[in-house]
């Protein structure tokens, strides 16, 4: 009966921009929500997409917090403390866009406040709730070699934030979700090239049970490419994140003499959209007082390597080239990083009998 029904929760969005955009669009659409408003210090975006979703453009997002129940913040990253901490210090449940923060102090006042207020903290790492990773966990059983690549064109808007806390984290986040084991070392590089921040960044992460990780980020590639691959005692996993797919190659024998000897499947995964997915979660756990997926700690966790990594980057950051010879000998800098993760993987595929993919 309608009556028996839950009252509709009621959201708002700071951050029109691509990113606000998608969960503007993505809230107007689901039943379970009243969409309140958009803010936004350029009034005219938030007008656009209030027209368009049929809510409310605030300039100040102050104003909007008394009208709801939860808020999605998708903020450049610099103010999401601030927002953040007004948002949760009022009550309001926060979904946080990745990163949590630009610092470990910040996050962990967030989780503090969150803690203080009794409202959720959920951190904005969408890859989780796509198919392909959410079946992929389910056949991770550790794992000994594991290589990442998120690759794609340089977009302005995140010029101020390097890819490392802009892209990497994200795989980070997986990483550190897959793992049943801590960080025991790792070297980065990285290279500016179309902004002050590194633009391609490369990590080694080895973890205290002997798994070692290879992860490379670019904003300065032409066509997009996000693709995990895992080797393990038992399998080796291939995973594409843009198209959603996942195969997975087992040996059917203990040792492998022909192509025959390889079971290769392909679990079939229900399409659909993880930021949509990642809502409906929010909503549950605000509904069930559930700990959310990620929660303010892993965001933290995520973070904390991020900062890391970009920390230990700098000291071996490639300069910006300044003319012809110094562009030639960065991109063979960039192109010996994707080489050489290319060449480990596939002498780890040779090692266990299974041919390449």
């Amino acid at each position: 009966m309608s009556e028996n029904k839950p009252k509709k929760m009621r959201f708002g969005v700071v951050g029109a921009g691509k990113l606000g955009g998608f969960h503007t669009r993505t809230l107007s659409m689901m039943p379970e929500v009243e969409l309140v408003g958009v803010a936004d210090p350029n009034l005219r975006r938030s007008q656009v997409l209030a027209w368009q979703y049929n809510c409310i453009a605030y300039k100040d997002y102050a104003d909007l917090l008394p009208q709801v129940d939860a808020l999605v913040v998708a903020a450049p990253t610099e103010y999401h403390a601030e927002i953040g901490l007004k948002a949760l210090g009022a009550g309001v449940h926060v979904l946080m866009e990745k990163p949590i923060t630009n610092s470990e102090e910040s996050a962990r006042k967030l989780l503090e406040m969150s803690e203080k207020k009794k409202v959720v903290l959920q951190v904005g790492h969408s890859e989780r709730f796509n198919p392909a990773v959410v079946e992929t966990l389910k056949h991770i059983k550790n794992p000994r070699y594991i290589t990442i690549e998120r690759l794609g064109p340089f977009d302005p808007r995140v010029a101020a934030t390097g890819v490392t806390l802009d892209l990497m984290i994200h795989d980070l986040d997986i990483l550190l979700t897959m793992m049943d084991s801590e960080v025991e070392s790792f070297e980065a590089i990285g290279a500016s090239m179309l902004s002050s921040h590194e633009d391609i960044s490369n990590v080694r992460i080895k973890f205290r049970n002997g798994c070692v990780a290879d992860i490379t980020a670019s904003r300065a590639t032409m066509e997009a490419s996000r693709r995990m691959r895992v080797y393990q005692q038992d399998a080796y996993i291939s995973v594409d994140y843009v198209s959603a797919r996942l195969k997975i190659y087992r040996k059917k024998v203990p040792t492998i003499k022909t192509l025959r000897d390889i079971e290769i499947t392909y679990p079939k995964l229900e399409p659909k959209q993880p930021i949509r997915e990642e809502l409906a979660h929010f909503i549950d756990c605000i509904r069930t007082s559930k700990t959310p997926t990620p929660s303010g700690e892993k965001g933290l966790m995520a973070l904390r390597l991020a900062l890391d990594i970009t920390d230990k980057m700098r000291r071996f950051e490639v300069s910006e080239p300044e003319g012809p010879d110094q562009a030639e000998s960065l991109a063979r800098s960039i192109g010996d990083i994707g080489k050489a993760t290319r060449v480990l993987a596939e002498e780890a595929l040779r090692n266990s009998g299974i041919d390449k993919s």
